[in-house]
């Protein structure tokens, strides 16, 4: 479940970021009354920001609802804890073991005969 939210939410993300690279400023309009004759591209003069401001509102809400997903997703897990509960349960253990191997090398010691 996880991977295919995650799919998602690279492929959103992908389609943000290009669309918001095909779009034009609002200073290209300031441009194209000057004569650079730009302004009339593949959708038209106004059909391409009707078309690329609503896909590009369209992908922005699918990369929020896929982002709290994962959020949601990854807060749940059963498996996963706390990095800081962790490193100390990982602390507790070293500091009960390393005097445990302390007496044990202690005992082990060649005895003088």
């Amino acid at each position: 479940m996880e991977n295919i939210v995650l799919v998602i939410h690279v492929l959103a993300a992908c389609g943000v970021i290009g669309l918001v690279l095909l779009q034009h400023g609002k200073g290209a309009d300031m441009g194209a009354s000057f004569g650079s004759g730009a302004s009339g591209s593949l959708f038209g003069v106004s059909g391409s920001s009707n078309f690329m401001s609503r896909a590009t509102a369209g992908f922005v809400f699918v990369f929020f609802i896929t982002s709290l997903t994962l959020a949601y997703l990854s807060s749940h897990k059963a498996s996963s804890g706390s990095v800081v509960k962790a490193m100390s349960t990982q602390a507790v253990d070293a500091a009960k073991s390393a005097p445990a191997a302390a007496t044990e090398t202690t005992s082990t010691e060649a005895v003088p005969k």
